[in-house]
């Protein structure tokens, strides 16, 4: 069994309150659980509305496969229009 994670620091730029910086998050959150077999949450960041962090896990058995999709990840919320990442941290255990 292999277990990869990936922290992402995010900065969303556009959200003027917590109301939209939650708007942003569970857009973006419930397109990767869609799109990926991922579990996703919010771990860090719940004090400021323009800046977070989100954990993302996932449990597979090849360890090519973890870091592909978790490579996936990362370069979706890169492109993410609004939540701009500022830095991501992978660990495949």
């Amino acid at each position: 069994m292999v277990v990869g994670t990936l922290r992402l620091y995010l900065v969303i730029r556009e959200a003027r309150s917590l109301k939209d910086r939650r708007r942003v998050l569970n857009s973006l959150k419930d397109r990767l659980r869609n799109q990926f077999n991922i579990s996703i949450a919010e771990v860090d960041g719940h004090t400021s509305h323009q800046v977070a962090t989100l954990g993302v896990a996932i449990v597979t058995n090849e360890v090519r496969h973890a870091q592909q999709v978790l490579s996936q990840i990362e370069s979706l919320v890169r492109a993410h229009p609004i939540a701009v990442v500022t830095r991501a941290e992978t660990e495949i255990l």
